[in-house]
Formats: C-alpha cells, structure tokens, sequence
C-alpha cells in the first residue's frame, strides 16, 4: 500500500527536522551536565508527539464530557495517572526506602494543601475555559500554528507577574502555614498506591459505563494511522504515564511552567515591578520560577522540543493551519492565559506539573488542585454557554 500523499509531501522536512533534534541533543550531551540538558530535549519532543498525536489535553477531554458525554478523554487522563503512580511508586520505592520521616523525596511536586492551592486551581480551570486550553496543549498547538496560543502564552507570562505581586500577602495569610501532605509518609508506598489507584478506578468506572459503542475497524494504511489519524486518547495517556515515570527518574518531574515562571520574574525584574522578597518561595517544590541566568535550561529546552516535535507531527498529518486571529481569539487568549499564569504561579504548577506530575508522587495537593481545576473549568464553561460567550 502506497504511503499517504500528506506524508510524501512533508516527510522530508519532518526528517530533517527529526535530524536536526537529534543533532542538538548529541550536542548538548558532550558539554558540562550536558545529559540532563539532552535529555530534557529529547524527553520534551518526545512529550510534545504524544500530546499532537493524541490531542492530549485536559480541558478538550473534560469539555468533551461535559457537552457530548463522551468519557474517552478523561479515561486517558486516568490511564495516565495510573502508570504514573504505579512508575513513581518503583522510583521513590528504591530512592527512599523508609518515607516515614520528615525528608520529601527529591524535586516531587509536592505542595502546601490549603485555600490558595484550591484558589489557583479555580482560576486555572477558568483560565482553561476562557482560552481553550491547559498551557500544555498552547504548547503543543504553537507547533500546529494556532491563532490563539501565541495571545494565550503571553497571557501566561502576565499572570505570572501578576502572580508575583501577589504572592507575598498570600503566603503571609495562608500559605505559610499550610500543610505538605505526602500519603506515602503517612501510609506507606503500599497504602498510598492502592489508595490512589482506587480513587482512580472509582473515577473511571462510570466512565466505563459511557464508553460508546466500538466503531467498525477498517484495514488502513499503518502509516497513515502513525501520522496522520489520531492516536487512542487511551494510548496517549499511557504514554504520558510512562514518559512521566522516565522522566522523574532521569531528569526530574514533567512540568511546562518552570522556565516561563522564571523568564517571567526575570523580565519582571528587569523593569523594576517584582517585589524585593517573594517570602518563601524558593523553598517550594513544584515548578520553580527561580531567576534565570543560563541561556539554555533543561525545562526551557524542555519546551522547546515539544514545540518543535509538535510542528513536526503536524505538518505530516496535515495539520499545521495557521491562521490569522481574530479580536476574540486575541481576547480569550490573552484574559484566559491571565489567569491560567497566576493560577499556575500561585499553585506552583499546572495540569502537568501541580496535577500530574503531583498526584503520581503522591502529593495530595495534587488531588485538591485537580478537583478545583475541573471545577473552575466546569462552572466557567457553564456561565460561558449560557452567554453565549464560550462554545
């Protein structure tokens, strides 16, 4: 069977592109901590084909359950959580042994548990509504040259900001009083990963119930549905949870948040508007928005993979359509991406970071922000239909 005439036309674009990734990362891994920085980059296009392929994104999947019903997408999200708490539980398993004193294990995204946390999950989960996207699947629609990502990303940046000059009256109030909960301090790794995976498996099993009717299954073109067709959201979870395991393990936890946090502060800086002290928050864990002074930094080339491997996806499956963007685009993108980069700034995290990458360390934070997120998202949705506003 003759390859897809999309796939001839953009595969030798896509192979030079392929090279030319794999070419930095050969690079970068021959200078000083030169692996962590070629891993990084490997491990971000890794991460950004999963999520083109697979239209991995937490607000798609839960908007697709709560305007057609169909569950397939926040059982992908659950796929991923599974292995990953499964993966995590190996990893700190054999790194740290004993979890029962007072030592968290290292760089886990492990947050303070109180009323902030729970108020920057909301406005993420509003900021997800309002532009139509997690900051991760911004990421990856960059790389398919969507209108609205560019406005949504640059929104982020401002709510972080915004994040910074708010911060140091939050963390006065509430956070510095607030609790770390780690459940494998208090349960074990046993308990706390039977614990998680039957929360996860008491979330899917109505889902199960509304999975739809298995569509007739037509012999196709392998290449064509590497390429072009979309991934099983289930699979994509998968590997999600599995690229996230890997990660921990080799270079730290999955986070897209980190290296704008920081760019952000810095500019934040440079024109004289962030506070002298943020008190306390670089003794959080979670995606650190610490100064930057290198040029390339693992998460930053982190992103940078995604983006292009996203590109790269697209264009061979034929869905790299930029577009000009209307004044709506620009608004959603910029007022969701607001709230989506001090949501992520307050909650030291996103959905990838605070809520994937949280709940697979086991950090109960984790589940509280998640469970604001999809609320914030839910209720944003609603008031916007009902404006006619949001579609």
């Amino acid at each position: 069977m003759n390859p897809s005439p999309k796939i001839d036309r953009s595969s030798s674009s896509t192979a030079i592109r392929a090279t030319g990734l794999a070419a930095a990362a050969w690079r970068l891994s021959g200078g000083a901590g030169g692996t962590r920085l070629a891993l990084s980059l490997v491990f971000g296009a890794l991460f950004g084909l999963v999520l083109q392929r697979s239209r991995f994104c937490f607000y798609c999947q839960w908007r697709d359950f709560l305007v057609s019903g169909d569950p397939r997408g926040m059982l992908g999200i659950l796929a991923a959580l599974a292995v990953g708490v499964a993966g995590y539980a190996v990893v700190l398993g054999a790194w740290m042994p004993d979890p029962s004193g007072t030592r968290l294990p290292p760089d886990a995204h492990i947050a303070p548990v109180g009323p902030v946390l729970a108020l920057a999950g909301l406005a993420f989960g509003a900021g997800m509504a309002i532009s139509g996207s997690c900051i991760s699947a911004h990421l990856y629609r960059l790389g398919e040259g969507s209108p609205t990502a560019p406005f949504a990303l640059l929104g982020t940046g401002l709510g972080f900001v915004l994040g910074f000059l708010t911060w140091n009256p939050l963390y006065l109030a509430s956070l510095s009083e607030a609790p770390v909960l780690w459940l494998p301090r208090h349960l074990g790794y046993a308990g706390s990963l039977a614990l998680s995976l039957a929360l996860l498996a008491a979330l899917a099993w109505p889902l199960l119930r509304r999975l739809p009717a298995p569509e007739p299954r037509h012999a196709a073109d392998p290449l064509h549905a590497v390429f072009v067709a979309r991934w099983p959201v289930w699979f994509g979870g998968l590997a999600v949870g599995a690229l996230g395991t890997l990660s921990y393990l080799r270079i730290g936890p999955l986070g897209v948040t980190a290296e704008i946090g920081g760019r952000s502060r810095q500019a934040a800086g440079a024109f004289g508007i962030l506070p002298e002290r943020l008190e306390g928050l670089d003794t959080f864990r979670g995606c650190a928005t610490a100064l930057r002074d290198a040029v390339l930094t693992p998460n930053g080339l982190f992103i940078g993979g995604l983006v292009l491997a996203s590109f790269a996806a697209a264009l061979v499956a034929g869905q790299f359509r930029p577009a000009v963007p209307s004044r709506g685009q620009v608004f959603r993108g910029l007022a969701g991406g607001v709230l989506l980069g001090w949501g992520a700034m307050t909650g030291l995290g996103c959905s990838v970071g605070t809520l994937l990458s949280g709940i697979m360390a086991g950090a109960v934070s984790g589940w509280v922000f998640g469970v604001a997120m999809f609320a914030g998202a839910a209720g944003t949705l609603w008031a916007g239909r009902r404006l006619g506003a949001l579609a």
